[in-house]
């Protein structure tokens, strides 16, 4: 069974420079106010379409409000077979703070 790793920002920052993937878990209000560039909006309802379109050895960076929820999800995709799962400390909260972000209007002015 494999196991998530916690990282921190800077090492999230690094990751998503190297090609990984992150995996937003937010509301979708909350996503739409503000999300991390390139962010996939990861639900129940759109699980199915993730797996398909990553690959299993893509690095996954979970992101969630603060780092905590991100822990349960990042699990639930390494129990699926990702090989490479974070959750990113902190979460987009913290993130933002720090970091550029963008919003759903961003989003579909770059679509």
């Amino acid at each position: 069974m494999s196991d998530f790793k916690r990282i921190s920002i800077a090492q999230a920052k690094q990751l998503i420079q190297d090609n990984a993937v992150i995996a937003d878990i937010r509301d979708e209000q909350s996503f739409a106010q503000g999300h991390m560039a390139k962010a996939f909006h990861l639900t129940n309802t759109s699980l199915g379409q993730f797996m398909r379109e990553h690959d299993y050895s893509q690095p996954v960076v979970v992101v969630c409000y603060h780092g905590n929820s991100s822990q349960g999800a990042a699990q639930y995709l390494a129990e699926q077979g990702y090989e490479q799962v974070f959750s990113m400390d902190g979460g987009f909260e913290s993130w933002r703070s720090q970091e550029p972000y963008v919003t759903a209007e961003d989003s579909e002015d770059n679509a």
